[in-house]
């Protein structure tokens, strides 16, 4: 089946339907990740947006139900340049055409994806429509019509309804020893020496993952819980976690990060971060062309070693609206945009990029220096 692709500014592609039929709105968003398709689809932060991959062939490891970063895919819509017909991977349970159709994802194939992160680049962020059944007049006009990220609170769209305790899956989150052969053998997880409380504005599994992994006991609660609530937890620490909208459409959210500041170390990722900034007196704006895939260079303020991250931000802290006691620790050198921030005298800290390990025993540390009495006045 037919298919079209229509961007705000006029521009249409013509292509092959993929996953559901139909017609399907969002922003425009180019990932540049060779392979991690479907935890990118699976990402909460992506809700709002259609995922255009750049890599020219999707698919071809097929869908493996333990590598989802959530129950659902979480797009608006797929572009790609080939989805493959074939598969080829032991741990897959499906092949992702099938995967998109069962979850009601509108997708399109056939299309010169680097062509359109070439116009994004020079024309900004764009909204667009994937359709099956409109001409390209009448998809052109749906994605001119398509509400904008800026200013939307998507987090009521991907957070939990109620607050639970994670214990974690299988084999997804234990801990790699060493390969042998066919035979890969796990050691044992840590004892738990501390909880956390995850506040979801669109949590992936793997943040979890790590968290169990360097010995915290998770409970998740909802975006609009308060922080009398999440105090009556008695958790060691609270993690904001990543997830999608606009920061500054979360005034409620911050009010309540805010207060939690005062009381308990506080770690942001993604939109956690940018919320947390905003809760010590920031400001955000929202980025000409988002920070989307895995080759986002960051260098650390501090030891001067730069690492190649994964992103997924389209917004970003206004550096001058911070306050003195707020640290730029880490900036994207493709703009110099903030990439990390903490606090210099509270238990504040946050990262713009997803992070490895290394940020998770950075959390351990903040705990232990705050319950040594490090950051008390």
């Amino acid at each position: 089946m037919k298919a079209i692709l229509a961007l705000e500014d006029g521009t249409t592609f013509e292509g092959s339907s993929i996953g559901a039929t139909g017609t399907t709105t969002g922003e425009m968003c180019c990932d540049t990740s060779v392979m991690g398709y479907q935890e990118i689809l699976t990402d909460p932060a992506c809700c709002g947006r259609i995922m255009a991959m750049t890599y020219p062939l999707i698919g071809n490891y097929g869908i493996c139900e333990e590598d989802n970063e959530s129950d659902t895919p979480h797009v608006n819509g797929l572009v790609v340049t080939e989805l493959a017909r074939l598969h080829s991977n032991w741990r897959a349970s499906e092949d992702m055409g099938s995967w998109l159709t069962r979850h009601n994802i509108i997708g399109i194939a056939g299309i010169d994806t680097r062509k359109i992160a070439t116009l994004q680049r020079n024309s900004g962020s764009l909204r667009c429509c994937i359709s099956t059944e409109l001409s390209a007049a009448e998809a052109i006009a749906a994605a001119q019509a398509a509400p904008t990220i800026q200013g939307t609170d998507l987090t009521t769209a991907v957070t939990c309804k109620a607050p639970y305790h994670w214990e974690g899956e299988s084999r997804a989150w234990k801990l790699p020893n060493k390969t042998q052969g066919d035979l890969t053998t796990y050691r044992e997880l840590p004892p738990i020496s501390y909880k956390v409380a995850v506040l979801d504005l669109g949590v992936r599994r793997s943040i979890l993952q790590h968290l169990r992994q360097v010995g915290c006991d998770v409970t998740v609660v909802p975006a609009g819980t308060s922080a009398e609530d999440i105090l009556s937890l008695r958790p060691d620490a609270v993690l904001i976690s990543d997830g999608p909208g606009d920061p500054a459409a979360l005034p409620a959210v911050a009010a309540e990060v805010k207060k939690l500041t005062d009381k308990l170390p506080v770690a942001g990722i993604g939109l956690g971060c940018l919320v947390t900034a905003c809760a010590m007196g920031a400001t955000t704006r929202k980025l000409r062309v988002g920070h989307q895939g895995c080759n986002q260079p960051v260098k650390n303020l501090c030891t001067s070693q730069v690492s190649i991250t994964t992103q997924n931000s389209l917004f970003t802290v206004v550096t001058e609206s911070l306050p003195t006691a707020m640290k730029v620790t880490a900036v994207n050198l493709n703009d110099d945009t903030v990439a990390a921030l903490s606090h210099e005298s509270q238990p504040v800290i946050g990262v713009q990029y997803i992070p490895g390990t290394e940020f998770y025993n950075r959390l351990i540390q903040t705990i232990k220096d705050a319950k040594a009495g490090k950051f008390n006045a």
